[in-house]
């Protein structure tokens, strides 16, 4: 099995689909929303710039998703994807998953992002792996607990390396692609490594170590 792994925001999409939902239940006024607008963005800051507690930043993000009955969320998630995913899929995305597809790769999507926003978007992408961050469901409601470990920063590889034991296979000739310094963990241990349209301490990283850098942008 030859494994291509993509990051998923801001890598095959062109925005971050985790603060991108943030932003959607402030508009539809399923939050406080100056509150909720301003943690939400300072989240997003200290993610990029790499000092995000997950365990603070998943106790403010899942916490919505307790408060409402699934199907009503659900309701909001396909309205989320209509109007704030669908716009940011990079064409050029679907095309380097589509190269990976026609040579026979298996394809993953691994993202800190929370499975509830995210599934969708691996679908869209006809991408059949989702390793994401998993919150915590009781009696069919969300309980507004992450469950297991984040799949963020060392903790994707923790999760990639738990999903490689139990399907017997290994990271021989695999693919990963990522925007994040957040990601480089992950990027040091796969066969090909690539940095697509990466910040500052990727760029810089990936430079340095003489990895692939190519950017996904139509502006670019």
């Amino acid at each position: 099995m030859s494994l291509s792994i993509f990051d998923l925001d801001n890598t095959l999409l062109a925005g971050d689909s985790d603060y991108l939902w943030g932003q959607f239940l402030v508009e539809q006024g399923i939050v406080d929303g100056p509150t909720y607008e301003e943690k939400n963005q300072a989240f997003y800051d200290q993610y990029k710039q790499g000092t995000l507690d997950i365990f603070e930043f998943l106790r403010f993000s899942l916490k919505p998703l307790s408060e409402h009955p699934v199907e009503k969320l659900h309701t909001w998630r396909l309205q989320f994807m209509q109007e704030k995913i669908l716009p940011i899929v990079l064409d050029k995305a679907r095309q380097l998953v589509e190269q990976h597809r026609q040579q026979g790769k298996t394809l993953m999507i691994i993202t800190a992002t929370n499975r509830f926003v995210t599934q969708p978007i691996a679908e869209l992408f006809g991408i059949p792996h989702l390793l994401a961050t998993d919150a915590e469901m009781s009696q069919g409601q969300y309980t507004g607990e992450v469950q297991g470990t984040p799949c963020f920063q060392d903790g994707k590889v923790v999760r990639l390396q738990q999903w490689l034991a139990e399907n017997a296979t290994d990271l021989n000739d695999s693919w990963f692609y990522s925007d994040s310094h957040n990601d480089i963990p992950l990027l040091d241990i796969v066969t090909h490594p690539v940095a697509v349209d990466p910040d500052d301490s990727l760029r810089e990283h990936a430079a340095a170590k003489q990895w692939d850098i190519i950017s996904l942008r139509d502006a670019t």
